[in-house]
């Protein structure tokens, strides 16, 4: 439940710190004394749009926080777990209460910030949560009545079905999935088998072509060297007749060198280095000899290899242009291509398995949805037969409340295949529609009352605010209104502002708000919320009985109203 509201520079709002019991609160006042901006504020904690104009004249920014007080096993208390604004050592370890804190900075300038636990989270988050905790309900606000996706969601949580939609949302997902995959295939399929002659064709092509990764630059290497080789043959071919053929100055060199040895001995001294000279250039000769041998032997190739080198790369360049890819991509697509045949050349049994396995899962889901529908029926009559009980304590004892439930395929979605409208008929003699069109504001208040106190167990969040939803109502019908809500205050924790004494009186806690300020003193006005109790409370209700003079007759009438038995 909500145990303390913390209020600093928001619209008339300087500082505010209240705390809330749990049962039944009131908040009165006179008009204009602030009460909508206590809900305002109550409302920007819970993740409502934020607004520059909250912040308080001369403040640059105002700040609300909210803090709840959750039983450990609370389901925002699980939700808050998964993205990190609550730790586990923040859950009370003896499982008792944790408190939860929802904290709002509104700037001047229109920005907010949002805070879970002291953590700062997306307003969207906040706003998740905040609708877990408190749900605000007003005569001019009944969402919950327009919305028929709430609908059903009260008549799930009125038959405790939540265990049941959980499996429906499976069966939903995988025949969802299963559904996504069989048209994908299909679509794969007919592709395949459009291109079916030209994949066939190609496949034949690659795998003759054979394309191998890094062939091109080999093939490309390769083929420079030979053209190179090719260029140089005849270069080669004159040197090796230089120095080795019938011009060679290798066997002349030798022959003069023999003749200078023969002449050594009648000159000595005189020839030696001439003749070591000449025998170094013989030397040098034959090893440039060997190693222009072993330049031919290199340089030798085979003609029809480079023929077959050409041939080859340009065959490989061919396939690319005409598939549109880099030649070094060939060997992946010969790849994909075959996988596409395969795809086509087993598409059919696939399809035909996952089509089965789809029609099996659709089995599933329709017998799954089925069973929640029968469900909901009965669920539907009891909530029906709940409601109709209380309506003539409402003083609506001539209303009827009725479901109207669709249940069909062309209905099929993750909640099932029902649709949930309440509709309502408020004479006899009239004709049944949808609530929020035939039921008046004060009506669609009071039906909704009703159906909190039906659902007060298991379909509400822990705190419930009621603004003024007793509007236009008096005498029996507002105390008709007062005693329901602190019926329904049993099971959760009620909020309501409201302005029927009726309604007041039957309230274990008793707020009032006003105003101070706007003299010479104090002259900016300001706005006070106190808890009252004994004659306070007496002369509170009297002066709503009774307007601004406040008679003995009208304590009087108050004093009945707060000794009235509920």
């Amino acid at each position: 439940m909500l145990v303390q509201l913390f209020i600093q520079d928001i619209v008339l709002i300087d500082r505010l710190d209240i705390e809330f019991n749990s049962s039944l609160t009131v908040l009165t006042g006179e008009t204009g004394a602030g009460k909508s901006i206590l809900l305002d504020a109550l409302s920007l904690a819970l993740g409502a749009r934020g607004d520059g104009d909250l912040v308080r004249e001369g403040a640059n920014s105002g700040q609300v926080r909210a803090v709840f007080s959750l039983p450990a096993d609370h389901e925002v208390l699980i939700r808050l777990l998964t993205f990190d604004a609550l730790t586990c050592e923040n859950i009370s370890e003896d499982g008792g209460f944790s408190d939860v804190i929802l904290r709002r900075v509104q700037s001047g300038d229109g920005r907010t910030r949002a805070y879970i636990n002291d953590v700062p989270v997306s307003v969207a988050k906040l706003r998740e949560i905040g609708q877990m905790l408190v749900e605000i309900h007003g005569q001019h606000d009944d969402r919950a009545l327009v919305d028929e996706n709430l609908h059903r969601a009260y008549l799930d949580a009125c038959g405790g079905l939540g265990s049941d939609l959980q499996s429906v949302a499976g069966a939903w997902k995988n025949w969802s999935t299963a559904k996504k995959q069989l048209s994908s295939l299909k679509l794969q399929v007919d592709e395949a088998a459009r291109e079916a002659g030209y994949l066939r064709s190609s496949v034949d092509e690659l795998d003759k072509l054979a394309p191998e990764p890094g062939e091109e630059v080999e093939l490309a290497d390769q083929r420079q060297q030979m053209i190179q080789a090719q260029n140089i043959a005849g270069e080669l071919s004159e040197a090796e007749e230089i120095l080795s053929g019938h011009n060679s100055p290798v066997p002349i060199l030798a022959s003069l060198v023999r003749k200078l040895e023969r002449k050594t001995a009648k000159a000595p001294g005189l020839l030696e280095t001439v003749i070591e000279q000449i025998d170094g250039a013989i030397t040098h000769l034959y090893s440039a000899q060997n190693e222009l041998d072993g330049a031919i032997s290199k340089s030798e190739y085979d003609p029809h290899a480079l023929d077959n080198a050409e041939e080859r790369l340009f065959a490989l360049r061919a396939a690319a242009r005409k598939y549109s890819v880099a030649v070094e991509n060939l060997p992946e697509l010969a790849i994909d291509m075959a996988n596409q045949l395969s795809a086509l050349d087993h598409g059919e049994e696939r399809l035909a398995i996952l089509n089965k396995h789809c029609g099996e899962l659709e089995v599933e889901y329709v017998r799954l949805a089925t069973n929640l529908s029968k469900k909901r029926a009965i669920a539907g009559r009891e909530l029906v037969e709940k409601v109709q009980k209380e309506l003539p304590s409402l003083k609506l004892d001539q209303a009827k409340f009725l479901i109207e439930h669709d249940c069909g395929a062309h209905l099929a979605g993750e909640y099932g295949r029902d649709k949930i409208e309440f509709w309502v008929r408020t004479n006899p003699g009239t004709k049944a529609g949808p609530m929020f069109k035939v039921a008046s504001g004060g009506e669609l208040s009071r039906f909704l009352l009703a159906l909190k106190v039906v659902l007060a167990d298991n379909g509400s969040a822990p705190t419930l605010v009621f603004d003024e939803i007793d509007s236009g109502a008096g005498g029996s019908v507002a105390d008709a209104i007062g005693r329901r809500l602190a019926r329904l205050a049993e099971n959760v924790q009620v909020l309501s502002v409201t302005h029927a004494p009726q309604v007041a009186a039957k309230a274990k806690h008793h707020l009032l708000i006003s105003k101070a300020g706007g003299g010479d003193h104090i002259p900016q006005v300001t706005t006070r919320v106190v808890q009252i109790d004994g004659e306070r409370r007496r002369d509170e209700i009297a002066r709503m009985l009774a307007g601004a003079s406040i008679t003995d007759e009208a304590r009087a009438a108050a004093g009945r109203l707060l000794n009235d038995p509920i």
